[in-house]
């Protein structure tokens, strides 16, 4: 039908159809080159050499990448990379206003290292002779894993978000288990709101759990806020310190019936980022985790009793930000060359929405990160008193389908008057002991093991 229309058409106007038909065809060929040329424009915008040379590039997902001096120095140095790899050139682009006259040119500009950018090819580099490196720019190029600790430790100013300020704290974490699981240590220095312009509230909090028995020991004053800002993670609290050395941290504690000198010594490449997550109203909070694996070493003195402590698995982290109101699920286990850590936290619901913040799941091995999820479910099931005896964790993502199933077999319940309601309705912590199981397969390796290892909730 439509065949015998255009042979009609043409037969009774035959110039108007010979122009209409090619219109139509110089349409499609238009439209065909600028498809070409639109191929040949995107293909060349995400080409490495416009970046400066170099084969691959690394963005972030949603914009500048995070966290890139960490990146460099633990997933790209590590060894199934580190081998294939001839140079690494971060880069930062920006835009710079030239104002003169009343009028404002923007200029498109671009940082990076001299030395990275010349091993990568980078031509406007080379045309720069006297560009070289300098002491921070090394930070970078050869970064120092201390360093790393470091700058993940630092501590945070307190936001100016008034209405939230009085539930502000920030804190060091450590805990260690002996092999055996007679001993298990709960370790945290903690500073919290200001007390009046320039001074913190602060305290030194230890839970030991030994032979199945708990006790707490701790002590606080007021610290100075400029202090810990500049020097964090170091801090001296009532007498019990930390110090960051050589990527060990060095642990004295003089507390009321307790003391001792405690070693943490951090596993390479067994470090989580730092993560924030922020809310209405100036709302924040951020989690990072140091140190996944570690060994400690050192005694701990109880009144006469001398407990020594000898390469037990030990683990780090570090929280900080608003806590009113605020819940969150947790845990971390470690088998031979592999680390796990899970949680989700649930803020209040006038800040953010709990319910749209998902759980992470991340899998770390020695030679760097093994897998990360987003896609996780935690359930708790209890008994008839409502306190947690089994934790079940599945994720999945594109080369992760891990399941953990944790038996609770032991339990610290802590009233928390920091993290009650906006109502003032209290609740409790809890800080639970157990046996995972793990199984299921994490980049290409497949998992079924059983190891001890902790986990909290509220209720």
């Amino acid at each position: 039908m439509i065949l015998r229309l255009a042979l009609r058409s043409l037969a009774t106007r035959p110039i108007r159809t010979a122009v209409l038909a090619c219109g139509f065809g110089f349409g499609i060929a238009v439209m065909a080159a600028l498809l070409g040329v639109g191929d040949v424009i995107l293909e060349q915008a995400h080409s490495p050499a416009l970046e400066g040379g170099g084969d691959v590039v690394v963005t972030g997902r949603f914009g500048a990448l995070e966290n890139g001096r960490f990146l460099i120095a633990s997933i790209l140095a590590s060894p199934d990379l580190a081998s294939r790899t001839a140079a690494i050139s971060p880069s930062s682009r920006d835009t710079l206003y030239l104002l003169k006259g009343g009028r404002a040119t923007a200029i498109r500009v671009t940082g990076g290292l001299p030395g990275a950018g010349r091993a990568l090819g980078d031509r406007e580099i080379e045309r720069a002779a006297d560009w070289l490196d300098s002491d921070a720019d090394r930070e970078w190029s050869a970064p120092d894993g201390t360093a790393i600790l470091k700058a993940m430790d630092r501590f945070h100013p307190i936001p100016a978000a008034s209405e939230f300020a009085a539930s502000w704290a920030e804190w060091l974490y450590f805990n260690g288990r002996t092999a055996d699981g007679r001993l298990r240590f709960y370790l945290t220095f903690m500073v919290g709101p200001a007390t009046v312009p320039g001074k913190r509230m602060a305290s030194v909090r230890l839970q030991l759990d030994r032979d199945g028995k708990t006790t707490t020991y701790a002590a606080g004053e007021v610290v100075d806020e400029a202090r810990v800002l500049a020097a964090a993670p170091d801090l001296d609290i009532a007498g019990s310190r930390v110090r960051l050395r050589d990527s060990h941290y060095h642990i004295a504690l003089t507390l009321p019936g307790a003391s001792g000198s405690l070693v943490l010594q951090a596993a390479a490449g067994q470090s989580l980022p730092p993560a924030t997550i922020t809310g209405a109203r100036g709302w924040v909070t951020g989690y990072t985790a140091p140190v996944l694996s570690g060994t400690v070493r050192g005694e701990l003195r109880i009144g006469s009793d001398v407990i020594a402590v000898r390469d037990a698995a030990g683990y780090h982290d570090h929280n900080w930000g608003f806590w009113k109101g605020v819940r969150w699920q947790w845990g971390q286990v470690a088998s031979g060359d592999l680390s796990f850590i899970y949680g989700r936290i649930f803020p209040p619901p006038d800040v953010a929405d709990p319910e749209r913040i998902p759980g992470f799941l991340g899998i770390l091995g020695t030679n760097g990160p093994v897998g990360f999820s987003t896609s996780v479910s935690l359930e708790e099931t209890g008994d008839e008193r409502g306190q947690p005896k089994r934790v079940s964790v599945h994720a999945r993502a594109p080369a992760i389908d891990v399941t953990l199933v944790f038996s609770v077999d032991r339990l610290v319940r802590t009233p928390m008057a920091m993290t009650s309601s906006a109502e003032g309705m209290p609740a409790d912590f809890l800080q639970m002991g157990g046996e995972y199981r793990v199984t299921g397969i994490a980049g290409g390796r497949a998992l079924d093991f059983t190891a001890r290892g902790a986990a909290e909730t509220f209720r």
